[in-house]
């Protein structure tokens, strides 16, 4: 703690043992666990997701304290940005009903998946992402990047979800209107495989809003303020971001303060205990 702090043992010991109120001293060795816990986040956790990663670690304190304690000592999450939309849903292509109408709530792994795009900025030009995720536990199953933003890019991204998860058939897919997503090829590539097409309402980003939740997170958390020189470069940070972090760690507020795995992982226990 020392070395990380960049503080010399014998002062911290020091600091220790010197008198001050219990109140103070405690609000003091707290403040270094909301420290330590802001930058293991890398800087993004707010006072309530703090609050839950210390109560799931055993210090036991309310999120009131912690936001007087983050106040009190400058740590701030990091700030959104607004981005623009990629869609473009003027086409001919048919367009499937809305089956989730803005109901988020799915009660088993594999049920509802929701696609999205977004776009990322280098300096060897635009890196376009697409992803998959499942409802369920908002974990990303399925992601690809290009250089192009075609209906390859959503195909692959799908590919690579049901190729790790082998959703059965029924699965319910939604998306906004975009062309890639209305395109034969994709809704051919859906039927093949016994599944469900569903779509937002014409203009209303709301009918897609969980998809568009990870971009938002992966922005804020990942990307905003750092500059890629190469598209490969980007590529690095958003797998490392989804598979080292979004999907095993961060701690999502609809899953009762878990990790994506951590949440379908007690699914299941709960499912094995009940058999």
């Amino acid at each position: 703690m020392c070395n990380v702090l960049d503080i010399k043992r014998s002062s911290y010991y020091a600091w220790l043992k010197r008198p001050q109120p219990r109140r103070k001293k405690e609000d003091s060795m707290l403040a270094i666990e909301i420290r330590r816990i802001h930058r293991e986040s890398g800087g993004t956790y707010g006072f309530r997701r703090i609050t839950a990663q210390l109560n799931k670690e055993g210090v036991a304190c309310g999120k009131n304290r912690v936001c007087r304690l983050m106040k009190q000592n400058h740590i701030f999450s990091k700030l959104k940005r607004k981005y623009k939309a990629t869609t473009y849903s003027n086409h001919n292509f048919n367009v499937a009903p809305n089956l989730l109408k803005q109901d988020f709530t799915v009660d088993k792994p594999n049920k509802v998946y929701v696609g999205d795009i977004t776009y990322i900025d280098t300096h060897e030009g635009w890196l376009y992402l697409a992803t998959v995720v499942d409802l369920f536990n908002r974990e990303i199953v399925g992601w690809s990047m290009d250089a192009t933003m075609t209906r390859k890019l959503v195909i692959d991204a799908f590919n690579s979800a049901i190729n790790k998860e082998h959703p059965k058939e029924g699965l319910i897919f939604h998306s906004d209107r975009g062309v890639q997503y209305a395109s034969y090829d994709y809704q051919d590539m859906l039927k093949n495989n016994d599944f469900v097409q569903s779509m937002s309402a014409k203009g209303c980003c709301y009918d897609n809003a969980c998809a568009e939740s990870f971009f938002s997170s992966l922005k804020k958390d990942k990307l905003y303020g750092r500059s890629f020189k190469t598209r490969d470069e980007a590529k690095i940070a958003v797998v490392e971001y989804i598979e080292l972090f979004y999907n095993s760690r961060r701690l999502h507020s609809t899953l009762e303060y878990k990790s994506p795995k951590e949440y379908k992982r007690d699914y299941y226990l709960k499912l094995k205990d009940a058999a």
